[in-house]
């Protein structure tokens, strides 16, 4: 079946609908010797190139890695830094669903599916990412009711968090949203500045028995999973 370029071009690898949608508008996208638009349509067959280079769908794979402290959140980084997909030899072009800074250690999904990325990064759907932070000071319960409440930041108000202390300045908070650094800057507003920060889920997925660095490819069954959320 015919399909907009831009789902065709998520279905190659090259990054979520989103990505591959700023390509189209730079020009960077051609089909069958013309620069695409985001209305140009890709049937079978088709000569579909970014930079001049062909691009076909591949398999689609879906990996949750346990990332470590040190790797930054991107497919290469200019300072050499490790990245997270250098981390993850799965044998096809994977990118990164959402970031984590490269402090914050946890639970990160790598895909080739841009329709399953785009998806789970809508902000509609409120994928649930639940975090353990180590905090200066004990937060008491007036702090963690502000977090629960919702709290302002410069770039507006959270929606209202799930809390619970865990003592010793532990606290495991899960957001529906996915603003840069959020979980750090909601901390930071209400006086207990992260010193450690894990993401121990997204949408019900964690690391199980993975160790800090490693990966495994999900089953057909959580992708599935993941699709509904």
């Amino acid at each position: 079946m015919p399909v907009r370029v831009n789902r065709y071009l998520a279905s190659t690898g090259l990054g979520s609908r989103r990505a591959v949608e700023d390509l189209i508008r730079a020009g960077r996208v051609t089909v069958n010797g013309r620069v695409a638009e985001l209305a140009t349509v890709v049937a079978e067959g088709d000569d579909v190139r970014v930079d001049g280079m062909p691009v076909r769908p591949e398999s689609t794979m879906t990996v949750l890695l346990n990332k470590p402290r040190g790797a930054v959140t991107t497919a290469r980084d200019p300072q050499g830094r490790p990245t997270v997909t250098g981390l993850v030899e799965a044998g096809v072009r994977l990118f990164p669903v959402g970031r984590l800074d490269r402090d914050t250690t946890g639970v990160l999904l790598l895909t080739n599916d841009g329709e399953l990325a785009e998806h789970l990064m809508h902000p509609r759907h409120g994928v649930a990412k639940t975090y353990r932070a180590r905090v200066s000071g004990e937060p008491g319960e007036a702090a963690l009711d502000r977090l629960r409440a919702g709290i302002e930041l410069d770039d507006g108000p959270t929606t209202p968090a799930e809390v619970t202390s865990r003592g010793a300045g532990v606290v495991d908070i899960t957001i529906h949203e996915g603003r840069n650094r959020q979980v750090r800057r909601m901390f930071a507003a209400i006086g207990h500045p992260v010193i450690h920060l894990d993401r121990r889920a997204y949408a019900g997925l964690t690391a199980g028995r993975l160790a800090r660095g490693k990966w495994r490819v999900l089953t057909p069954s959580e992708v599935e999973d993941l699709r509904r959320v």
